[in-house]
């Protein structure tokens, strides 16, 4: 009777072993087809995302300098760029038109004016370099994409052959330009500078 009851205790312990194992095996698979899906959801909406240029952006969202408004952001030939996927803005970056690099915003307003003044008496074409002074991103992934998206067009472009930014003194502007391909051109009293190579 002893050897039954161990026998059946054994097979018991044997199948619940079994069944843990095929649910084990089945939690993987589920586990492993939702990061695929995640995955596959992440490369739709960067395929899909295309670049625009925008009139207007919600300036407290900006973690980089809330402080300029949109009046400034859009004069003297500052533009205003958006990563837009299914209507939803996912990421924003704001640019001024030099001609030399600035290292403060005082010294961009300054050099973007100038930029546009001297555009009026040429071919309407402001400044040779792009200077990226705010980037941020509402979806991951945007942050990467947008640069991606203005390298290209800065590329087309037949009177912009630079790609510069006016950072602020952080480790974490530091980090994403370097990690999306920027040299480091110089550190600033209040700012540094990395540029895109085209």
């Amino acid at each position: 009777m002893k050897n039954i009851r161990r026998r059946i205790k054994i097979l018991k312990e044997r199948k619940l072993k079994k069944n843990l194992k095929n649910l084990k095996r089945k939690l993987n698979i589920i586990k492993k087809r939702k990061v695929e899906k995640k995955i596959d959801n992440f490369f739709d909406w960067i395929k899909g995302a295309r670049l625009v240029e925008l009139k207007s952006c919600n300036i407290k969202d900006d973690p980089v300098r809330p402080e300029l408004d949109v009046v400034f952001r859009r004069s003297y030939g500052r533009k205003i760029f958006g990563v837009i996927y299914k209507n939803e803005i996912c990421a924003i970056m704001c640019f001024g038109f030099t001609n030399e690099i600035p290292k403060t915003v005082k010294e961009l307003d300054l050099m973007t004016r100038d930029a546009y003044l001297q555009s009026a008496h040429r071919d309407q074409k402001i400044g040779q370099i792009a200077i990226a002074y705010t980037v941020w991103s509402k979806k991951r992934g945007g942050g990467k994409l947008i640069v991606k998206e203005v390298f290209k067009m800065i590329k087309k472009s037949n009177h912009l052959n630079r790609l510069v930014t006016l950072s602020p003194l952080t480790e974490m502007a530091r980090n994403f330009h370097l990690n999306n391909g920027a040299i480091e051109l110089q550190v600033n009293e209040e700012t540094q500078n990395f540029e895109y190579k085209l």
